[in-house]
Parts: structure tokens; sequence; C-alpha cells
């Protein structure tokens, strides 16, 4: 697969979600998300990317990781940790597939680190989660099962949703074409089944002067507007009978890899 050009993109799509126990509950929201070169980023600032200050769109690293002042350096260090390292890496881009700050606001219920080598295949994908509760977990993906269109799993150790329980595994498809097409599935399973059916998708173009303006005016309050349809939905879930589950506490480390073993 060819390696797009190493310049900002912005992707305009839809998130959809379905439900399928203990009763069946679906909605999908349009709306749009950056990918961002971060090792061409850290190489060349670019004017499009307001990066860690005020803009109606901006990245800050701070959302990310451990909050730091370079997310980059974060993932980084993480990759080395988990042998995940070398000239190959250092030469692959970085693909970081995320929701701007809007007007300041953030909400990032779920970005994705694509961690190509030099060759353009995966090495590896964060996906990088956040909960309404303020709290972040990352799922580290890495091995012979991971690459584009294939299904790879890890087991779910966050808490997200008040109607699941910390149980069961995720599998995980990321799927993107020549055509600048990205599809992200999650999907939830327990011991009985399949549970939930997410999915992030997008068409991808330069991120320009004119491809944010027309996202913020399309979409001005975005990620106020992801907090506000999450709550909407679980109401919704809520009215339907779901019973809420007790939140348990957040895994002591911030990253797991496969099968749930923790990372530093």
């Amino acid at each position: 697969m060819n390696q797009p050009a190493q310049r900002p993109l912005i992707g305009f799509g839809q998130v959809r979600h379905t439900r399928l126990k203990p009763v069946r509950h679906a909605f999908a929201y349009p709306g749009y998300f950056w990918m961002l070169p971060m090792r061409a980023l850290k190489r060349q600032a670019v004017e499009e990317v307001k990066r860690n200050r005020w803009s109606w769109l901006s990245f800050h690293d701070a959302d990310h990781g451990l909050g730091g002042a370079d997310a980059l350096a974060w993932l980084d260090g993480l990759l080395r940790d988990e042998g995940i390292a070398g000239p190959e890496i250092d030469q692959g881009e970085v693909w970081l597939q995320t929701y701007p700050r809007v007007l300041g606001h953030v909400f990032k219920p779920v970005s994705f680190w694509f961690v190509h080598r030099a060759g353009g295949d995966l090495a590896a994908v964060v996906a990088e989660v956040n909960n309404t509760f303020g709290e972040r977990h990352a799922y580290l993906l890495h091995g012979q099962g991971l690459a584009w269109g294939r299904e790879i799993t890890a087991d779910k150790v966050f808490h997200v949703s008040p109607f699941c329980d910390v149980e069961g595994c995720y599998r995980f498809r990321f799927m993107r074409t020549d055509g600048g097409r990205v599809v992200v599935r999650i999907d939830h399973d327990d011991a009985q089944g399949p549970v939930l059916q997410t999915s992030v998708s997008g068409q991808l173009e330069a991120l320009t002067p004119g491809s944010a303006r027309r996202a913020f005016w399309g979409w001005p309050l975005m990620t106020l507007g992801v907090v506000v349809r999450i709550h909407w939905q679980a109401l919704r879930v809520w009215v339907k009978g779901v019973p809420l589950r007790a939140k348990p506490a957040p895994p002591h480390d911030l990253v797991t890899g496969p099968h749930g073993q923790s990372t530093p």
C-alpha cells in the first residue's frame, strides 16, 4: 500500500455504534477527525496545525499519553520499552488519528497512533481511550496479528460505559485504502458473544484553511457535542431498561499490551 503524503490530513465521515444486548440500540453521527504525521510535524511545523496554542481548531500534546509537552516522545518511549524500536521505526511515519480541540474544548473518546516502519507496513497501533470520568487508558497492539484489514484482539481492562462490565475483549480492525478512506472497527465481546459494534470512518483530504473552515462551521461545537451525545444516548439506553454498573477503579498502568499485559 502506498504511503500518503506526509502532510496533515482531515477525514470527514461518521461514527457508528450498535448495542446488541441486552437490548438493541443503534445510532450514527457525522463528523470529522484529524490525521497528523507526527514525525513530519516534529521536523517541520505547519501553519494548518495550531499546536499547543488556542485556535478555533488546535492540537495540544498534553491531551495524549501522560499529559506532557511532547506526545510523540511519550509514544517513542513506550515503543522502546516494548522492544518496538530501531532505524525502521525511527524512519517510518507515525500517524495520529484524533479529534482536535474545538474553541479550546477537548474530549477524545478514542485516538489511534499508527506506527509505520520505513517500508510503510504497520509495526504497532496504540488505541488511546478517554472516558467521561476524566480517565485515560491505552491499548498497545502489535505482533504478527497486526496488519491492515486483519482483526486483532485485546482484553478489555478499562471502564468506558456504565452499561458494560469491564470484561471480555475488543476486536480491532484497521482499514485504509489508497483512495484515502479510513475505517476503524472496534467490537466488544463478552463470554457469551458480541455486545457492541462500533466504527469510525472518514474520507481523507488535505488539512487546509478551507477544509478546516468547512469542518468548524459544519460542526462548530463538535467536541462538546460528543459529550452531550454520549449522555443523551446513555439516557436512552437506561430508559430501555439496561442497568447501570458501578464504576471500578482504573487500571494501575496507563497502557496494556496483548492479552491484558501491563506496560509501564
